[in-house]
């Protein structure tokens, strides 16, 4: 599904130059539950955001289900986001004014789904993380792992094939950020989601099947996860 060759990723800021990536090499197969793991800095959140189609690598090879990426252009780019990723973020990014089902509607504005469409599929989507009793409370009314559930609804609205989780639960307590690993692996194991997080948190990453581990810019490991948590 997701094939990285030597990805480097150089920014200018000023007269320096970042590398931010130097050369990371990468295989993630469909239906593979993986975390991304490294200190800050080790260029864990670029590779997802290249990953994500967000931003561009400065050189090195990218396919995505067999397509070099490079070759792509933004409306094509925008339709891989749209329509075959979903995103979590550590911060919610949810609109304030905005009740919950609205904002898990909000992508359904740039999809396929006929207007008429909408509530059912946010519905759905809010159902399927235990959300359907706060439909139409607003953010400041939900705590924090209600929140990041209303984020992940958001992310699945549209059905996609994989989720770019990038510290989800870095703003949360400790039994919040368990509910929504178990909610990300029941999304794994049960609908075959393909789940790529990044974390700095070991005992996050357990939930996963696979971790990688990032320092500097390039992969330096690539293990294995005999009993992740449950």
């Amino acid at each position: 599904m997701i094939v990285l060759k030597d990805i480097k990723k150089r920014y200018q800021m000023g007269d320096q130059s970042i590398d931010a990536l130097r050369g990371a090499s990468l295989v993630i197969k469909e239906g593979e539950f993986i975390s991304i793991m490294g200190p800050s800095g080790s260029g864990k959140s670029t590779l997802m955001n290249i990953i994500g189609c967000l931003d561009r690598p400065t050189s090195g090879s990218y396919k995505f289900d067999n397509k070099e990426v490079s070759q792509l252009n933004d409306d094509e780019l925008a339709s891989i986001r749209n329509e075959k990723i979903g995103f979590i973020f550590q911060s919610f990014n949810l609109l304030p004014r905005f009740t919950a089902i609205k904002n898990v509607e909000l992508p359904l504005i740039y999809s396929r789904v006929s207007s008429n469409e909408w509530h059912k599929t946010a519905l759905d989507a809010m159902k399927s993380v235990g959300l359907e009793n706060r439909l139409n409370h607003k953010p400041s009314e939900l705590s924090g792992g209600q929140q990041q559930r209303v984020a992940i609804a958001r992310a699945l609205v549209n059905n996609p094939s994989i989720i770019l989780a990038d510290e989800p639960t870095g703003n949360l307590d400790s039994k919040s950020g368990e509910q929504i690993m178990k909610i990300l692996q029941g999304l794994n194991e049960d609908k075959g989601v393909t789940i790529i997080l990044v974390t700095h948190e070991p005992n996050i990453a357990q939930f996963s099947k696979r971790i990688i581990h990032i320092k500097d810019g390039a992969v330096i490991k690539d293990e294995k996860v005999t009993n992740n948590r449950k």
